[in-house]
C-alpha cells in the first residue's frame, strides 16, 4: 500500500502547531510520517512538535519555507507528500481521502484538494474553493499560470515531485513559490487532478507573510511569469500576458511603477494585450506604461474609494 507523509515548514509556530498535529493525529486513518522542519525559529517550535509527535529537522540558517519543503521531501521515505502550513488544518477524513487517490492503478501526480477559507480570529467561514478538474488534467500548464495554487491543498507523489526540481528556492521568487512551484511540475510533465471534497481548512491571519507583503508578492508574481515564459512554447503567451497585466494593475495600485512597468513591458513582449476594454488595447499596444497611468489615474480619479480600500 502507498505511503503518506505529513510535511510542515514552520518558523516561530510554536503557537499555531498544535491544533494542526492534533488534527494529523486524530485522521480515521493515519498519516505513515509527520515532518516539521523548523526554520530557526525563536520559539518552542521544534519541542512542541516532537512533544506531539513529529520527527523534526532543524535548519541552521533561516532559508524559508521553499527551502524547508525540499528538505523534508528528501527525508521521508513516504510514496506521497502533503505539505501544509502550520497555521492552517485538516478534517478527519483528509488521509483517507487521499488514500483513493493514491491506491488508484494510474493515478495522477498531483491532486489539488478543494478547501475551505476561514477567519483566523472568529473562525467564520469565509469562502470555499474548488479546483477544476477537468481543466487540470487537459492543460495543467495553462492552470497553473492562470490560477493561484497553494501547497495545504496538493497531494504529490513524491519521486515525480523530485525528479522535476521540487521548490525553487530563487529568493526572488519567495512570495509566489507556491506558482512557481506548480508551473514547474506542470512543465516537467506531471499529471494533474482535483478532488472536490472539502478535507483542508486555510486560516487566513491579517499578519500573515502574504498580507503582510503584498509588493514583495507582486514582485515575485513578475519574476515566476518571467521563468516561465522563458520555459513554456508560445501557445502559452498569451495567457502569461494577461496574469501580467492583472499583476501590473495591482502594483500600480500601490504605486509600485517599477515592478508595474516591467510587468507591461514583458507582456508587450509575448503579444497583444490581453482583457483590457478595446481602446485601452489599443493604446496598451503602443504605449503600455501610459496605458496602465491613464487606467490607474481615471480609477484614482473617478473610483477614489476603491483604492483607500487597498491603501
Amino acid at each position: 500500500m502507498s505511503t503518506l507523509a505529513l510535511c510542515i515548514p514552520a518558523y516561530n509556530a510554536a503557537a499555531y502547531l498544535p491544533r494542526l498535529l492534533q488534527s494529523a493525529q486524530a485522521q480515521t486513518q493515519a498519516f505513515d510520517e509527520i515532518w516539521v522542519y523548523d526554520d530557526c525559529s525563536r520559539d518552542e517550535t521544534a519541542a512542541v512538535a516532537r512533544s506531539l509527535g513529529a520527527q523534526v529537522v532543524s535548519g541552521e540558517v533561516n532559508r524559508g519555507c521553499s527551502h524547508g519543503k525540499n528538505i523534508l521531501a528528501q527525508r521521508t521515505h513516504c510514496d506521497w507528500i502533503h505539505f501544509h502550513d502550520a497555521d492552517d488544518d485538516l478534517t478527519p477524513d483528509f488521509v483517507a481521502t487521499a488514500h483513493t487517490w493514491m491506491q488508484q492503478a494510474e493515478a495522477p501526480d498531483v491532486v489539488l484538494f478543494a478547501y475551505e477559507a476561514r477567519d483566523y480570529d472568529s473562525n467564520k467561514r469565509l469562502y470555499e474553493r474548488q479546483f477544476d478538474d477537468a481543466a487540470l488534467r487537459q492543460d495543467a500548464i495553462a492552470y497553473s499560470i492562470r490560477e493561484q495554487i497553494n501547497p495545504f491543498c496538493g497531494l504529490y507523489r513524491r519521486e515525480a515531485m523530485l525528479r522535476a526540481g521540487g521548490y525553487d528556492t530563487d529568493p526572488q521568487v519567495l512570495y509566489n513559490e507556491d506558482v512557481a512551484f506548480h508551473c514547474r511540475l506542470a512543465i516537467a510533465g506531471l499529471h494533474f487532478a482535483a478532488e472536490s471534497r472539502v478535507t483542508v481548512i486555510n486560516y487566513c491571519r491579517a499578519n500573515s507573510m502574504s498580507s503582510g507583503n503584498l509588493n514583495k508578492c507582486l514582485q515575485a508574481q513578475y519574476q515566476v511569469m518571467k521563468k516561465v515564459s522563458e520555459q513554456v512554447a508560445p501557445c502559452y503567451w498569451p495567457a502569461i500576458g494577461q496574469r501580467l497585466w492583472a499583476i501590473a494593475a495591482v502594483s500600480a495600485a500601490q504605486s509600485d511603477w517599477s515592478n508595474a512597468d516591467a510587468c507591461v513591458t514583458l507582456a508587450q513582449q509575448l503579444g497583444k494585450p490581453q482583457g483590457l476594454p478595446l481602446g485601452m488595447k489599443q493604446l496598451a499596444t503602443y504605449q503600455p506604461g501610459l496605458a496602465l497611468r491613464l487606467r490607474e489615474y481615471l480609477i484614482r480619479g473617478l473610483k477614489p474609494h476603491l483604492r483607500s480600500q487597498r491603501a
